[in-house]
């Protein structure tokens, strides 16, 4: 059989193999898969095709055939392997995560909004000694001054905040505050 004569032989018959191999699997994309298979098999043993009443298509669908067993017996290994496998990590949802740190970054503005409004001396306790943990002898050191002055600072720091963040319109305060400074 020549290139010529398998290429006919394939625009010929393909339909046929094809439509066979879906009611074989009941799926388009294995017969896709079969169809494949059955000429790259028909090619390699193109010189052992028989006819039969002169035509190939009997010895395609038998190809066929065993191309669609061939693929339910691999399809039925995956399937055993997968569930023999361990169950796939549960991946947690980015849209919480997504929606935590949008609400985490609108509260520190709020929360910058009210520290801003502090002197800077009252400014730097905070973040040293609330946000960043540090002791007030360590607080005290690094910024040269006594740890007395420290914890005095700390301490008006969170009786302004307390004022700044539990007044009735505190928040439009803050909003507005955070639009001004940005201006």
């Amino acid at each position: 059989m020549t290139t010529l004569d398998f290429g006919d032989m394939f625009d010929r018959y393909s339909r046929a193999v094809y439509n066979h191999a879906f009611r074989l699997t009941g799926s388009w994309s294995t017969a896709e898969d079969v169809t494949q298979a059955t000429f790259l098999t028909a090619w390699r043993r193109r010189a052992d095709i028989r006819l039969v009443d002169g035509s190939p298509l009997p010895w395609l669908l038998v190809t066929a055939g065993h191309q669609a067993r061939d693929e339910q017996r691999t399809l039925t290994r995956w399937r055993n392997r997968l569930r023999k496998a361990p169950p796939p990590e549960t991946v947690a949802d980015p849209a919480d995560d997504v929606a935590n740190r949008l609400d985490d970054e609108r509260r520190m503005g709020e929360v910058l909004a009210a520290v801003r409004r502090l002197p800077a001396a009252e400014r730097e306790a905070v973040a040293l000694c609330l946000w960043s943990n540090l002791s007030y002898a360590e607080a005290a050191s690094a910024l040269d001054i006594t740890e007395t002055a420290v914890r005095s600072r700390v301490s008006r720091a969170r009786s302004r905040l307390t004022r700044l963040t539990t007044a009735p319109d505190a928040a439009a305060r803050a909003a507005k505050l955070a639009t001004s400074e940005e201006s």
